[in-house]
């Protein structure tokens, strides 16, 4: 048989000792986990072992002894190591030994109540105990059992480690009568900063849920109120400050993190939230320096004038000959001039508001303080009040072609004699007198020879909306950026990749006849592409809702086009 022993590799350079460890004999395996050095009492190691398996609910024994012959110059040890299998008693008794400079290692195993003992093939395979114990490849603390064992072979090998964290919290400083060797000797790992803030962050948590308790239960009733409930619906600044909300409520929970997707999910949101205002603060300092806002409403209106003309002469070429397209002559002037009079109805409405631009821009510039997402939300939001006419263009244009297209196609049912059953939703056949075929047959020529000029203007302002919708489209696309990306997951993969295990890998070290087969257990991190794709975090908004077909059958048929659908935080 193959008797496989995981030895950690920091304990390549310990003092001689006795090996402390778990036996998994339905493997034929060994998981080293410390090194006990003498001096020592064989009843306190006892007693030791016996605390740390009660609370660590890991069978933990002695499994053999370590020699390292560099620093031991007494002949008679290796006896004495032998010797202390008698005392431990357990089967069977491993010996690894380090050969002085020599990179080779010798290791035996020792069957003396065997009665037939028989050679095994020994495969001494070395691990990083740090870094399995926090790949988190093991099953969760709360939830590993005797069950996990069966899971998988190296699953009861990283449970081992991770429940033995007890055995891992002394170092040698300690006074204890018993001095180990493991993972955190020199010292237990710790920082003062990060206690602080545990400290500080309890009574930060308690004061956040209870300012989000009271917005909950005065805001939330407020905003039921019909204006407020629509303006929360339509503004996308309304929606990232309520998606911020959801974060807030998460980081500020008192509910402890069920699993690693969990706690990854809460430190992704709380680095995003912090990138994000980090951001907002530095675009406020760029924006009220230098008087940018005062030069950025001067040019606001010269801009918005500038665009007003565009459009006057765009619609003064419409009302004429069009690529050299015969018009309509009447619908051409009609709809012509009334879309010139909102023109000058828009031109009036931006010089009315003129004396207070510099102000609103100068109150819009301090909500970058909530976070750069909700300054290019506002942004959009802004874009969407200063194109608003070109979306009342969009909106005639649409309903009055839509609306001809619709007659033109009912019509045309009627003269194959057909009608739409509104009851059946179904096209059932129909006999038409005279008088309505004759009726019929005067709108239909009516609705076509009227369609071209229609469609031409619902052309050139779709156009326009569509553009819009891309600008705004774009900025929505970097807010679900900001708000998706897990920066944390991220940086901890670019500076701790076996924090984010997707497995292992094992490399060959020695392989020499009459030595064991030495093998060196790497972490396999994840990629990059999978961490994004695994703690990727929900937004709220998303790609537009219909795929491309819909969107042309959409736009053949006039129905009016949305640039973005809400979808709301529907993860955990």
């Amino acid at each position: 048989m193959v008797l496989k022993v995981f030895f950690p590799s920091c304990c390549s350079s310990a003092d001689s000792g006795i090996l402390i460890g778990r036996w998994i004999s339905e493997q034929n395996s060994a998981v080293i986990l410390a090194v006990v050095h003498f001096p020592f009492i064989p009843v306190q190691v006892k007693q030791y072992l016996g605390e740390v398996q009660r609370v660590t609910k890991v069978s933990v024994s002695v499994l053999g002894s370590w020699s390292n012959s560099k620093q031991e110059k007494e002949e008679s040890l290796s006896e004495f190591l032998e010797d202390l299998g008698t005392i431990f008693c357990h089967e069977p008794w491993i010996q690894i030994s380090k050969e002085g400079d020599s990179k080779f290692w010798s290791c035996s195993v020792l069957q003396k109540h065997s009665k037939n003992p028989q050679e095994e093939e020994i495969i001494l395979v070395y691990y990083d105990q740090r870094k399995v114990m926090l790949s988190h490849l093991h099953p969760p603390l709360d939830t590993a059992g005797p069950g996990a064992e069966d899971a998988s072979k190296l699953s009861a090998i990283f449970d081992t480690v991770a429940r033995s964290q007890v055995l891992f919290m002394t170092d040698r400083y300690d006074e204890g009568p018993i001095k180990l060797t493991h993972w955190q000797s020199d010292g237990v790992e710790a920082s003062i900063i990060v206690e602080l803030l545990k400290q500080a962050s309890v009574p930060a948590c308690m004061l956040l849920t209870l300012l989000l308790s009271l917005h909950s239960h005065v805001f939330c009733r407020v905003l039921k109120f019909w204006p407020l409930s629509f303006l929360w619906s339509k503004l996308s600044t309304c929606e990232q400050l309520g998606h911020r909300l959801q974060h807030l409520q998460v980081i500020s929970s008192n509910k402890k993190a069920q699993n690693q997707n969990q706690l990854m999910r809460k430190a992704n949101i709380f680095v995003s939230l912090l990138i994000d205002v980090a951001l907002g603060i530095l675009l406020m300092s760029w924006l009220y320096r230098k008087n940018r806002i005062g030069h950025l409403a001067d040019t606001l209106i010269p801009v918005a004038d500038h665009v007003a003309e565009e459009l006057q002469d765009l619609l003064q070429w419409l009302m004429g000959a069009p690529a050299g397209l015969k018009m309509n002559r009447a619908l051409d002037q009609v709809l012509g001039r009334f879309f010139l009079y909102h023109i000058h109805l828009w031109i009036s409405y931006i010089h009315l508001l003129s004396p207070f631009i510099e102000m609103i821009l100068w109150y819009v510039g301090l909500s970058a303080c909530l976070g750069l997402t909700v300054a290019l939300c506002i942004l959009s939001d802004i874009i969407a009040l200063l194109t608003f006419h070109i979306y009342c263009f969009y909106v005639y244009g649409a309903r009055l072609y839509c609306l001809k297209i619709y007659g033109l196609s009912s019509l045309w049912r009627l003269f194959r004699g057909k009608k739409w059953n509104v009851l059946r939703q179904r096209v059932d056949s129909c006999s038409y007198d005279l008088d309505q075929l004759f009726i019929g047959t005067l709108l239909f020529t009516i609705l076509l020879f009227l369609l071209p000029t229609t469609a031409l203007y619902y052309l050139v302002f779709t156009l326009l909306r569509l553009l819009v919708v891309i600008v705004q489209g774009l900025i929505h696309l970097l807010v679900d950026l900001i708000d998706s990306l897990p920066l944390y997951s991220l940086i901890l993969r670019l500076c701790r990749s076996y924090r984010l295990a997707a497995g292992v890998k094992f490399r060959v070290l020695e392989q020499q006849d009459g030595k064991p087969l030495r093998l060196l257990m790497q972490i396999n991190p994840l990629s990059y592409g999978g961490v994004v794709q695994t703690y990727r975090l929900p937004t709220y908004s998303c790609y537009p809702r219909d795929s491309w077909a819909s969107l042309c059958k959409k736009l053949f048929l006039g129905e009016l086009i949305y640039p973005w659908k809400h979808k709301g935080d529907k993860q955990n």
